[in-house]
Formats: structure tokens, C-alpha cells, sequence
């Protein structure tokens, strides 16, 4: 089969009209401490006599299943609900029968046959109290991209809800499974885990530009930590530094600038920024002390970074240009890699404790902070989703240094890589 995906992204009224509804009439905010939406999600509906066709089908119901229980915003309702009303009927839903069983959202799904022997799936989603169909969507793709579409279509439900897509957001991270330290990437589930660097050196620190299509990391050539910016699906590799140590890059929310970490002045460590294409390097630090792990808020005009200026590492937070510093971790003798999540308001880091690191977030507004991570394990190197939902962090809880996602409130921790040691994620934006 040709490995096509082709988008129709039409809003679809009984089987032939168009209307396109505008996007400010159907957007929902949905905020931390709000109730679960409960959505009913039937077997999708095979109009093929082809057994592929069905199988399908039910995949697809899997993972856009699997998509929005981990979202934190919809609730899928148990199937044994079903069986108490009448069967699905796509050309006449019996919207009270729905309404019956608590279910505020449907979806329906249903996969035909395409004329270019691939398969055609078309998602719907109605408000059940009022009957009113919300939006659809259409997608022609091959087997092999079946996961694709199907993350694609739970973007879109989330996307509808005021949400940032985040089921096709991809993670990039360090492993040794294949005998040495390397770049791979994989989906936010830990599904296609893929090798993009092929070398007999350590790569280390990668990070995502803004667009997802580069990636800023270190390698070490010789005694030498360059810096470098890749980009995985044209398989070009440009140098930023190799002078000193460089590493811990971080792109800007808009996309134009890199800060990162350079022994190359004095010898410890400062931050620098350059541009997003390595050029016009600026030091924004100056102490004797060691200034490391950048991170930037999200509206780029913050940088969150660990410094031991005042005897200890702790997390401290300077204006974009290096201006206006000050510390904001208190307690504690070790704070480290601060990760600033997407809706500003929080920053995940690293704290020892008797020798244990586990990960905590302070809230910027409040000034509380909850523990994260509880168990004996070294749990390190917090990376956010891109709505701040979720997690990514690096643990040995397994014996071995694994990847592991957990959700902003502690909750569903889970289990992502297997095969040799994996650390350092960094989740796409």
C-alpha cells in the first residue's frame, strides 16, 4: 500500500453538506480542578466486507481510547454502559438514549474502503444533551500510518476543548541500547522508539526547537563537548561551538533564540544565548560560580536556570537578556534542572533529600510546592507536555534507568522505555 495520509478536515452535516462552524463557537477552556467531560465511545462501524478493514477499525478505537483516558480530560465511559440502550445507528442517533447513561460527548467512527486500496476513516463528535453535532473529521491513510490518525483525530477532540494537541508531539532522548549513548525519539506513549544518531560517540542533553524539526544537542568528539543542531528528517548536522564544554540547550517559545552552557571563558560554567541557528553567541551570566540548565518560560522573556552562586544549587530566574536575578527554591541544599511548563505558572525540578532525588513543582503563584516523585529511586532530568498536564522524567525505580510520564498531580505514573539505560527526555512542543 502506498504510505499516504490524506487530511480532509471537513466539518460534515448528515452525509453530504458542509458547514464550518467558526472555531470561537466551539472552544472550551478547560482548567486544573474542572470535572472530567464523560464521553461515549463506541466500537467504531466497518462498511467493508474486508476483515482488514474491521481490524483496523478496532485499533484505531484502542488508541484514541488509550489517547483521551490519558488526557486528564475526558472520561471514557465503561463499556457495560452500552449494553443498556439501543445499538448505534450513525444515521439516526438516539441522542436521550446517551443522554440515559451520563455520557456528555459521542464519537463516532466509522471505516470504509478507499478507491486507492488504503483505508478511509471518518470521526464525529456530538454534544449529546443538545443533539448537535460539534465537528468531523476524515482521514485516507495506509496501515502503516494507522497510529498517526489515530492521534491525530484525539488532537483534534482536545483541540475543540481549548487544549494543546499532544498525541502526536514527539520525545527525544539519550539511550545505550545499542552499546553507546545515542539520540532517539519516540511518540508520547513510548510507541515508536526510534535511533536517530549512528556514531561511536556519546551524544548527550538533546532538546526540540520549537517546531519539532531540530534537534540542539551535545557530542563528545575527542575531548571536545561541542554543540550541534540536527535535523532528523533531512539528516543534517551543523556544529554551533566546540570550544570548552558546551551543553543543556534550550530553544525559545518563538522560535529565534538558543540559550545553553559554556566552560568556554573562564573555564566554569555560564549561560550563553545565540540564535536559533547558532550564530551571534551572548554570555547573559557572569559569576564565579556555576550558572547551568536553562529553561525558558513560555512567553520568552524568563529564563529559569540552576545556579550554586550562594553556596548550594538552587533555581534561579533572570530576565531573557541576563538582567534581574533572583532566587526562587528555598530549603533544601541541592535544587537542579528546572523545567518551566507551558502555562507559566510552574516550574518541575530536582531535589535531594538524604541522598534521594526526587522531582518537585513549585507554583510561581502560590509559592507551594508538591512533591512529585515518592519512592527511593533516583527520578531526574522533568520534561512538561506541551499543555502541562503531564510529565516525562528519567528513574532507576525498575533497577535501571528508564523513562517514565506521570501527571501534574502525582497521579498514573507509567512506565515508557525497557531496553538498555534512557535518560534525559525532552518533550516536543
Amino acid at each position: 500500500m502506498k504510505k499516504s495520509l490524506i487530511l480532509v478536515c471537513t466539518i460534515l452535516v448528515g452525509l453530504g453538506a458542509v458547514i464550518v462552524f467558526p472555531q470561537q463557537e466551539v472552544v472550551i477552556s478547560i482548567k486544573d480542578g474542572m470535572p472530567v467531560i464523560p464521553l461515549a465511545l463506541p466500537e467504531f462501524i466497518s462498511q467493508s466486507t474486508a476483515p482488514e478493514i474491521k481490524s483496523y477499525g478496532e485499533k484505531l478505537h484502542q488508541i484514541i481510547s488509550a489517547d483521551l483516558e490519558y488526557s486528564r480530560v475526558f472520561q471514557l465511559l465503561p463499556k457495560s454502559h452500552y449494553s443498556y440502550i439501543r445499538s448505534l445507528n450513525p444515521k439516526k442517533i438516539h441522542f436521550k438514549d446517551w443522554e440515559s447513561i451520563q455520557a456528555t460527548l459521542l464519537m463516532v467512527g466509522i471505516l470504509s474502503d478507499s478507491e486507492k486500496k488504503d483505508f478511509l476513516f471518518e470521526g464525529k463528535v456530538y454534544d449529546v444533551k443538545s443533539g448537535r453535532f460539534i465537528f468531523g473529521k476524515r482521514y485516507q491513510s495506509a496501515e502503516s500510518l494507522l497510529r498517526l490518525v489515530a492521534h491525530k483525530m484525539a488532537d483534534e477532540i482536545m483541540k475543540i476543548y481549548g487544549e494543546r494537541p499532544i498525541f502526536t508531539s514527539k520525545v527525544v532522548y539519550i539511550s545505550n541500547r545499542d552499546g553507546n549513548d545515542e539520540l532517539y525519539m519516540m511518540d508520547y506513549d513510548g510507541e515508536n522508539q526510534t535511533r536517530l544518531t549512528f556514531n561511536k560517540i556519546v551524544d548527550y542533553m538533546p532538546a526540540w526547537s520549537v517546531d519539532a524539526k531540530k534537534i540542539a544537542y551535545t557530542s563528545y568528539r575527542g575531548t571536545e563537548a561541542g554543540l550541534y543542531i540536527y535535523n532528523p528528517y533531512e539528516g543534517v548536522r551543523k556544529e554551533v561551538t566546540s570550544s570548552g564544554t558546551n551543553f543543556a540547550p534550550a530553544f525559545s517559545p518563538d522560535g529565534k533564540k538558543l540559550a545553553f552552557c559554556s566552560t568556554v571563558e573562564e573555564g566554569n560554567s555560564e549561560i550563553y544565548v545565540a540564535n536559533s541557528a547558532g550564530t551571534n553567541i551572548k554570555r547573559l551570566t557572569f559569576n564565579i560560580a556555576i550558572d547551568t540548565s536553562p529553561s525558558w518560560s513560555p512567553n520568552g522573556r524568563e529564563i529559569a536556570f540552576t545556579s550554586d552562586r550562594g553556596g548550594t544549587p538552587q533555581i534561579y530566574v533572570m530576565d531573557a537578556e541576563g538582567s534581574n536575578v533572583r532566587r526562587v527554591s528555598f530549603g533544601g541544599s541541592y535544587h537542579d534542572a528546572p523545567a518551566w511548563s507551558p502555562t507559566g505558572d510552574r516550574i518541575a525540578y530536582v531535589s535531594r533529600v538524604d541522598q534521594i532525588f526526587d522531582i518537585y513543582v513549585l507554583n510561581l503563584r502560590t509559592n507551594k510546592i508538591i512533591k512529585l516523585t515518592e519512592s527511593n529511586a533516583r527520578n531526574e532530568s522533568p520534561t512538561w507536555s506541551p499543555n502541562g498536564r503531564h510529565l516525562i522524567f528519567s528513574s532507576n525505580l525498575s533497577g535501571s534507568i528508564q523513562l517514565y510520564t506521570i501527571d501534574y498531580d502525582s497521579l498514573n505514573l507509567k512506565r515508557l522505555t525497557s531496553k538498555g539505560s534512557n535518560k534525559l527526555p525532552d518533550w516536543s512542543r
